[in-house]
């Protein structure tokens, strides 16, 4: 079975966001499962591209509304991460340094569809299954099976991965000309509230839609930025399964990011290591309980209220506790926090941006992983400090619920809260003060975490279910 997984974004060549490590593991373990499964994306002008050698595997022209563009398909040579990976390049359009954020970027990922569109259309490289996921890739279920110039191909699967329902690349009819020769009476399946929706068009025509979780997949009828009549409608058509992690790359007995490797039987001294190392970097106290945050700034993620939550817990429980924020985002927020730090600066410390090791380091040393999300609709971070032995203090919703147990309840291994309110994280942050006195239950709970399985191999298992119950209907 080949299948072509279609993305905007895949680590390690380009990564904004969670999409880039699901896109980057997912076909690797589909692959070592009897797969044949290979990423398809745009071109980037990034370190990857220029360390690894490509072949020009493909060259054509196409039409972008009234412009004829010029395009190549290129493809990585030694397949060094586990499976084939195909880069489109449109000089002008694809072949830019960043991921998003340029004015035309509407062009640009319509771009990136019809080329690989057109490229599977005449190439023979036809897929069993086209899996695409979110926004970016959005049209191709319509224009597969509603465009006349792709005719050939609409007798193919498609699967639809929905990683964030907020961002849906809407853009207005005055835009239709640059979709190719579709059929105009199909029109409403690319129709939304008086646009061109292609999140909502994917939904429309793909043959099956998954999310990254199966709790988002019932919150995507309560809360989708204005789709929550279209999930409910089409709710039997959508499947939940909740995202794994790459346990090569996250592995804190191998993991060449930290300074001092353990597993679970070793966890008590690695972590203290670990620990020490980062304290000593940021100024904090390694004999103080140590409250992590990592993540982007921004009102999604809770993080408006971590500068109030932060101040009031330091306030309350004097000096018997440390917090470090690793993320980049809104200048309000990270002002405030940069305010603190200097307020506080024996239990407070801030980086702004992201740096991947140090990421690792913190998810190794960090006691609790603070991820008090609005929304979050699987979320990797949690996984990856359970992975590590550090407990999760996260709100219920989304993949966070489906995967985090308050240690209160049978079995638990976290800690949970309700509301994204500056009341309930700091009440998060006394039960976690007051637990982390209690050595012996802290590494009872540090083991649990650790034996949980959220590796890809189950995940990819229930993928491969989905597309060998799509592949007899053909």
């Amino acid at each position: 079975m080949r299948i072509f997984h279609l993305s905007a974004e895949c680590y390690p060549i380009a990564k904004v966001g969670g999409l880039a490590d699901v896109v980057g593991a997912l076909p690797k373990y589909q692959n070592l499962a009897g797969l044949q499964a290979a990423v398809v994306m745009p071109f980037y002008n990034r370190k990857f591209v220029h360390e690894n050698t490509f072949d020009i595997v493909f060259q054509g022209t196409t039409l972008l509304g009234t412009r004829r563009i010029y395009f190549e398909i290129l493809k990585e040579q030694t397949d060094t991460l586990g499976f084939e990976l195909y880069l489109i390049k449109v000089p002008g359009l694809l072949d830019r340094e960043n991921v998003y954020s340029y004015p035309d970027e509407r062009e640009q990922f319509l771009a990136f569809q019809i080329c690989f569109l057109d490229w599977i259309n005449w190439s023979g490289q036809t897929p069993d299954l086209v899996h695409c996921h979110d926004h970016h890739s959005g049209l191709v279920p319509f224009l597969m099976y509603h465009s006349n110039l792709y005719r050939r191909l609409a007798h193919i699967p498609t699967v639809f991965t929905i990683h964030n329902g907020q961002y849906h690349g809407a853009f207005g009819w005055d835009n239709l000309h640059y979709l190719p020769e579709i059929d105009f009476y199909k029109t409403g399946l690319l129709d939304w509230n008086g646009g061109i929706n292609p999140l909502a068009s994917a939904v429309k025509c793909c043959w099956r839609f998954t999310t990254v979780s199966p709790s988002y997949l019932q919150e995507l009828s309560i809360s989708s930025n204005g789709l929550e009549y279209l999930f409910y409608v089409e709710r039997d058509k959508g499947v939940g399964i909740i995202n794994g992690i790459d346990t090569d790359v996250w592995n804190p007995e191998t993991d060449p990011m930290l300074p001092e490797h353990f597993n679970a039987t070793t966890v008590a001294k690695g972590k203290q290591k670990n620990k020490e190392i980062l304290c000593e970097r940021f100024g904090l106290s390694a004999d103080k309980p140590l409250i992590a945050f990592i993540g982007r700034l921004v009102t999604e993620k809770g993080s408006d209220q971590l500068p109030a939550a932060i101040e009031s817990s330091i306030k309350e429980h004097g000096d018997k506790v440390n917090f470090l924020i690793l993320g980049a985002g809104d200048s309000a927020t990270e002002m405030s926090l940069n305010l603190l730090k200097q307020l506080y600066p024996q239990n407070c410390n801030v980086f702004i941006g992201y740096d991947e090791s140090l990421a690792h380091l913190i998810y190794a040393g960090a006691d609790f992983l603070l991820m008090p999300s609005r929304v979050e609709p699987c979320g990797l971070n949690q996984m990856y400090a359970m992975r590590y032995g550090t407990m999760p203090m996260v709100r219920s919703t989304g993949g966070l619920k489906d995967t985090v147990i308050d240690f209160g309840d049978d079995g638990g291994y976290g800690i949970r809260f309700e509301q994204v309110t500056v009341a309930d994280i700091c009440v998060s942050v006394t039960r976690a003060v007051v637990l982390y006195k209690d050595t012996r239950k802290m590494q009872t709970l540090r083991k649990r975490m650790m034996a949980l399985d959220f590796s890809w191999d189950r995940s990819a298992k229930e993928y491969m279910n989905l597309y060998e119950s799509l592949i007899p209907k053909i």
